[in-house]
C-alpha cells in the first residue's frame, strides 16, 4: 500500500491522483493477466512488492 500511496500523492493535489495510480498499477495490469488466462475465476490474487515493483500472484499467503 505504501508504494501505491506514494505514487498517488501529489503535494499540490493531495490524494486526488490516487485513483489513477490504482488504475495504472493494479487494475490495468490485473485485467491483462486475467484476459491472458494467468488468473481465473475463484483465484485469490495477492499484491507484493518485489525488487521495488508490484507483483501479482495467485495462491496462499506467505
Amino acid at each position: 500500500l505504501q508504494k501505491i500511496a506514494e505514487a498517488g500523492y501529489d503535494p499540490v493535489y493531495g490524494a486526488r491522483p490516487l485513483k489513477r495510480a490504482i488504475q495504472q498499477q493494479i487494475e490495468n495490469p490485473l485485467s491483462k493477466l486475467i484476459l491472458s488466462g494467468q488468473f481465473g475465476p475463484g483465484d485469490t490474487i495477492f499484491l507484493r512488492v518485489r525488487e521495488g515493483l508490484l507483483a501479482m500472484e495467485a495462491g496462499a499467503r506467505d
